[in-house]
């Protein structure tokens, strides 16, 4: 089951009776269970067997071993931690029951490996991971473990986000299970959420290395890694401000009407960009491979192409607005994700508008440390040096995170030029831009012209997104122009 309209109903009707009939000192509670069980129940089927509930296990195995990574100093694992500990473990386990149910009435995507066996399973890879930290406490000091954890952390992203990895993957996998190896593809390791989660996981670790995480219990943490109206399109929340709407649950109306009417407004806004605008324009009016090599004429291209970017906005955006309105109708507010991106006039307010919290979350973990690192360094770079190369490292990482592919580069490297441009451009041009606020009529025709401009390199720049090959990418790029 994925996130489609049966899905929502499902939630909505659980979000409910959440509000109705639960008592309020058990909704984090509530939160933490439902997030656990639905990570399996959204995952979505996958060829190796038992691999579609291995994955969301690894989930949790992951978000449980990382808490205790990342507890405050001085933390003491508490009786609420060890019922958590005790419930995840036992949602994980009821959900192996599947295993015995017909497919017809199984909530899980395929049949679960054998109860007995995942549980023995899980108590050695919990001794494994017990035994390991143990040993590289003794090696390593506290940074330096948080740092071997993050640079782990990247490598399986890395490993199931590039293509040949993932394939080699998907075929030792396949042969360990008596499966062809010949049949191994990256939609083997579709794993549900995992890029999102890696994020959450990585600003966890990177927040404790600096001292700014805030003491959370194991419940809380694995309900902000797994919260699952954001799990599948983020947006990525912080988890101190995660954390203020958990403790205050409690105190929340159940049933607070303009709440519920705010949440069912954003998420029928949602339903109508995703379900009716983005996959209506996902049945031929939108650039794809297929009918790229279709169209011989440059206006059906930019037509194709206006059709693309279109989709990728409403679908995007529709996700995020269901994320918003799920969460409200259980009392956690996720943070917004879009602010009218493509009327914005510079390339630098386009990414202030787009997926905010991924942009966000870029500067704050990759920007800023690499700006302050190039800035200690002896002899220092030039300033311009530094703003190149932060501001193309970061786009980098956020096309990248999307794939690790020559496509996403191209496109990181295409988005960090232009903010570099724009920034140059922007020093040297502040006098100008005040003596132009003197002549309204020049102002307008120059805020139309650089939104035309800006509009369009990133329209342009979604060439990069749509089509997987990067020479078909580049042979359309210049078939838009006529050559």
């Amino acid at each position: 089951m994925t996130l489609d309209l049966r899905a929502v109903l499902i939630i909505t009707a659980a979000a409910l009776v959440y509000a109705a009939l639960l008592p309020a000192r058990w909704r984090g509670w509530a939160l933490f269970l439902g997030s656990a069980a639905a990570i399996y129940l959204l995952q979505p089927p996958l060829a190796i067997r038992f691999s579609d509930f291995l994955l969301p296990t690894a989930t949790l195995v992951l978000a449980t071993g990382l808490w205790w990574a990342t507890r405050a100093p001085g933390q003491t694992f508490t009786r609420e931690d060890g019922l958590a500990l005790l419930l995840l473990a036992g949602v994980i386990l009821a959900l192996s029951l599947m295993r015995f149910v017909d497919a017809p009435y199984r909530l899980t995507p395929s049949r679960p490996p054998d109860p007995l066996m995942l549980a023995a399973g899980l108590l050695v890879v919990g001794l494994v991971l017990a035994g390991g930290w143990q040993v590289a406490r003794r090696l390593l000091p506290a940074k330096g473990l948080l740092a071997l954890l993050i640079v782990l952390l990247v490598a399986v992203f890395i490993i199931w986000k590039a293509d040949a990895l993932a394939v080699a993957v998907s075929a030792a996998w396949r042969g360990a299970t008596g499966q062809d190896m010949s049949l191994a593809s990256m939609s083997d390791l579709n794993w549900l959420g995992f890029s999102y989660v890696a994020f959450r996981l990585i600003h966890l670790l990177r927040d404790r290395m600096s001292g700014l995480l805030p003491a959370l219990t194991l419940r809380e943490h694995i309900t902000y890694v797994i919260f699952f109206p954001s799990f599948i399109a983020g947006p990525i929340d912080r988890a101190e401000r995660f954390a203020d709407d958990l403790r205050a649950l409690p105190a929340l109306a159940g049933l607070d009407a303009p709440r519920w009417i705010e949440a069912a407004t954003r998420i029928t806004a949602g339903l109508v960009k995703k379900f009716v605008i983005a996959d209506g324009l996902a049945q031929g009016m939108a650039l794809n491979s297929v009918n790229a090599a279709q169209t011989d004429s440059p206006l059906w291209l930019w037509l194709l192409l206006y059709g693309y970017a279109l989709r990728l906005f409403f679908d995007f955006s529709g996700y995020t607005d269901i994320a918003i309105g799920l969460g409200l109708l259980f009392g956690v507010r996720l943070p917004e994700n879009f602010n009218r991106p493509y009327l914005k006039t510079s390339i630098t307010a386009f990414w202030q508008s787009w997926h905010i919290t991924l942009s966000n979350w870029a500067r704050f973990y990759v920007f800023s440390p690499l700006s302050r690192w190039l800035l200690m360094r002896q002899p220092r770079p030039s300033p311009a040096l530094i703003v190149l190369t932060t501001q193309t490292a970061t786009m980098l990482v956020i096309g990248l995170w999307h794939g690790v592919t020559l496509n996403f580069v191209i496109w990181g490297v295409w988005h960090g030029l232009a903010l570099f441009v724009h920034k140059q451009w922007s020093d040297r041009t502040r006098a100008w831009y005040r003596r132009l606020n003197e002549t309204p009529r020049r102002k307008h025709l120059w805020t139309a012209a650089t939104w035309f401009v800006t509009f369009h390199y990133v329209v342009l720049g979604w060439v990069w997104f749509a089509l997987p090959d990067a020479g078909q990418a580049a042979r359309v790029l210049l078939r838009l122009f006529g050559l």
